[in-house]
């Protein structure tokens, strides 16, 4: 009985309608919008946690997710016209930079890490490299929860929808960029 008591309440806090998202683009944040994440896309994005046994296969579905929740913006928001680094879209409506990116990335981990489906890692404030203030670059970031490992959670090197890249944090710092 108290179980089903329990699946009861559990079933009564799932949300009835679609989520809202702040994400921002067109370059440090210059436009805020809310998106709207509907059950099918909640259904989605869950999906993609269901097999996760550790941390690294974790880390796998994260980079799938965000990948995921950008084509889901895109389809809202002009972000869908971004394009992986700044110059390929230079003054293109929904371009994003790095800011835009990190601050968009960790809005989507808050989400996925309120919905419980982080078990190995919690989400943690956007990180910035500058070596000498040259390169200057932001990160989403996450921290494995056993081990107190950082990653950087970087969707910017990638156009909109694509899988985002994952570095420990101590490499993305000395500039780790994936082989595109």
């Amino acid at each position: 009985m108290r179980f089903l008591s329990f699946l009861i309440l559990a079933c009564a806090s799932l949300p009835a309608s679609a989520l809202e998202v702040t994400i921002c683009y067109n370059y440090g944040c210059a436009v805020q919008a809310k998106i709207a994440v509907d059950l099918d896309d909640l259904t989605q994005l869950d999906q993609l946690f269901e097999d996760v046994g550790n941390a690294a296969v974790e880390r796998g579905s994260i980079q799938l997710a965000i990948g995921f929740m950008n084509r889901v913006a895109g389809k809202q928001t002009p972000i869908r016209n971004d394009k992986g680094g700044n110059y390929k879209d230079d003054g293109v409506e929904g371009r994003m930079d790095c800011i835009d990116h990190s601050h968009t990335t960790t809005a989507y981990l808050k989400l996925i890490e309120a919905r419980g489906l982080l078990s190995f890692h919690r989400v943690l404030e956007p990180v910035r490299r500058a070596p000498l203030l040259v390169n200057d670059h932001w990160s989403a970031r996450i921290q494995e929860s056993e081990s107190g490992e950082q990653y950087a959670v970087d969707s910017w090197f990638f156009d909109n929808g694509e899988p985002a890249a994952i570095f420990p944090i101590r490499e993305w710092l000395k500039g780790a960029e994936p082989h595109v």
